[in-house]
């Protein structure tokens, strides 16, 4: 990946956007196509790597990886590696996380009236 130059101007104007509106700070965080999808999966609890891979098989593994790396990155998951041969490796939200959840739910019931409308 290429070096993003901080001083910028264009960063140093999007950080400028990213304090005063509040939506462009949340899409910075969740925001793409996999990002959402992924905090929904883990809703519902714990998952394991494989768990998510098979819930979510329209994803590439390297789309999966760096999203789930960035979403641990911006404190919204927790990874947890167990020590063992084969490596067992689990995600769950974190604290921000969770706090996300019932955004991503009225997303998914906003989805599923809209669907009702469209169908």
């Amino acid at each position: 990946m290429t070096a993003i130059k901080e001083t910028s101007t264009i960063q140093q104007n999007r950080k400028s956007i990213l304090e005063q509106c509040p939506v462009m700070y949340v899409m910075e965080k969740i925001g793409g196509f996999w990002k959402p999808i992924i905090l929904f999966n883990l809703s519902t609890g714990e998952k394991r790597y494989s768990e998510l891979k098979r819930a979510i098989p329209e994803v590439t593994e390297k789309m999966l990886i760096q999203h789930l790396k960035q979403l641990e990155a911006d404190g919204l998951i927790i990874r947890t590696a167990k020590p063992v041969v084969p490596p067992h490796v689990t995600y769950e939200l974190s604290k921000a996380g969770l706090k996300l959840a019932p955004v991503i739910d009225a997303m998914a019931e906003w989805a599923f009236q809209d669907m009702k409308k469209m169908y």
